[in-house]
């Protein structure tokens, strides 16, 4: 369930992320792509203990293995059209967080440490070899970021995808006043998607009900398109989502910390060009220095960081501009089998 999923009242779950300044939803001149069946179901269930699995996705073969972090509310599928190119290559991997896709729902709150904790338990569980060339979009970015602090050998080199701006209100005090208050309705609408799946109304008539699950997705499949209406009627799906953008209110008002550093590791960030197209024009000077100031925090995190714009894409580059996403990656590994060790 990636963003083209994710219509629940549409900007409404992205803009739970970016407020008004909403990822766009167009693919920039890129040829649609059908997103195959293989989603209609599980791939490889993780026991992870206590009754818990998550859904991990491999492909392709050899030495290196590549590990792929979805944003705030998607799960593997959001890895499309990405894995392929990089199947080709390396063996790589993606897999559904606690709560989406076909993972079995995790211990709430659902903020960065349970979501690090689950992924080191992901890695060890599955055998995957490190170290992982870890590839990370959006909130995923802060996700990778905070595990390669906490398991640097696990790591050898990061792709971050349009690491969201932090500390915004710094930058756009209007847009993280409004924000604020926007929160308030947004997560009184999720709780209400979240008391229908627990009473199993969520495919009645009722027209606010219906905004939770939106309309099926041109490039996918009547098979797949009905499966994944059924895991988002899951009561699981709702406390994850209300719990991640809660959490996520949080870790985006916060500046990259003056603590954190990764040393030589190679670190690739890809900036996209219009992330922030659909924003107010009273914001939008605001949020771009927001997000600047961001990324460039996190690149100079690591004396081998380099920042990349990448032109004609939304925020989500990896469905926009997966060749790029590819050929960051592929750089990214050459910069870490050529680094000291």
């Amino acid at each position: 369930m990636n963003r083209m999923y994710l219509k629940a009242s549409g900007a409404l779950l992205l803009a739970a992320m970016f407020g008004q300044a909403t990822a766009t939803g167009a693919s920039h001149g890129t040829t649609s792509q059908r997103i195959p069946d293989s989603y209609a179901h599980e791939a490889k269930l993780i026991d992870l203990g206590q009754g818990r699995y998550l859904n991990l996705r491999c492909s392709g073969s050899g030495p290196q293995t590549i590990l792929l972090e979805a944003g705030a509310v998607a799960d593997s599928s959001t890895w499309y059209k990405v894995q392929p190119l990089l199947a080709a290559h390396a063996r790589v991997c993606a897999y559904d967080r606690a709560g989406f896709g076909f993972s079995s729902e995790g211990p709430l709150p659902r903020g960065l440490d349970a979501d690090v904790s689950d992924l080191h338990a992901l890695i060890q569980r599955a055998g995957l070899a490190t170290p992982l060339v870890m590839v990370g979009h959006s909130l995923g970015s802060n996700i990778v970021r905070l595990y390669a602090s906490r398991y640097p050998t696990d790591v050898s080199a990061m792709v971050l995808l349009d690491p969201p701006a932090q500390d915004i209100g710094r930058f756009a005090p209007g847009w993280q006043k409004d924000e604020d208050t926007l929160s308030v309705q947004r997560f009184a609408f999720i709780r209400q998607c979240e008391a229908a799946a627990e009473k199993h109304e969520l495919s009645s008539a009722d027209p606010k009900l219906s905004q939770c699950l939106g309309g099926p997705d041109p490039l996918a499949s009547a098979k797949l398109n009905a499966v994944n209406l059924a895991l988002m009627s899951k009561p699981a799906y709702w406390h994850t989502v209300l719990s991640v953008l809660q959490n996520n209110v949080e870790i985006f008002k916060q500046p990259v910390s003056k603590q954190e550093t990764h040393g030589s590791t190679p670190l690739i960030v890809l900036s996209a060009a219009s992330t922030y197209a659909d924003a107010l024009p009273r914001d939008r000077k605001g949020l771009e220095e927001a997000r600047a100031h961001t990324q460039a925090q996190i690149v100079a995190t690591s004396s081998s960081g380099t920042l990349v714009h990448v032109a004609n894409t939304s925020h989500d580059i990896q469905i926009d501009q997966p060749g790029a996403v590819a050929k960051a990656v592929m750089q990214a590994m050459v910069m870490a089998q050529r680094a000291p060790k």
